[in-house]
């Protein structure tokens, strides 16, 4: 089983985004708690829902960032006119 792909996760809008990235952490709680009962059969399925959690929240962090790009100038510009 081949790690998701990032590309999948720019492909989101932002609410289905916040909703993954929900999903997946209760994914990620759902393993821990198999793994602390002695249930886990399938070990290899917390690097893959970390990796997964990691590309959510890097591509939530990048739309953030990208908003706060987009608005900082803006706000620059009218303080260097006045």
């Amino acid at each position: 089983m081949a790690l998701p792909s990032i590309e999948d996760a720019r492909k989101f809008s932002d609410e289905d985004l916040a909703a993954e990235i929900l999903a997946v952490k209760r994914e990620l709680f759902q393993l821990r708690l198999e793994q602390a009962t002695r249930r886990l059969e399938k070990p290899h399925l917390f690097k893959h829902t970390k990796h997964r959690l990691s590309q959510l929240l890097t591509v939530e962090r990048e739309r953030q960032l990208n908003i706060a790009l987009n608005i900082a100038p803006t706000t620059q510009d009218n303080s260097e006119q006045e």
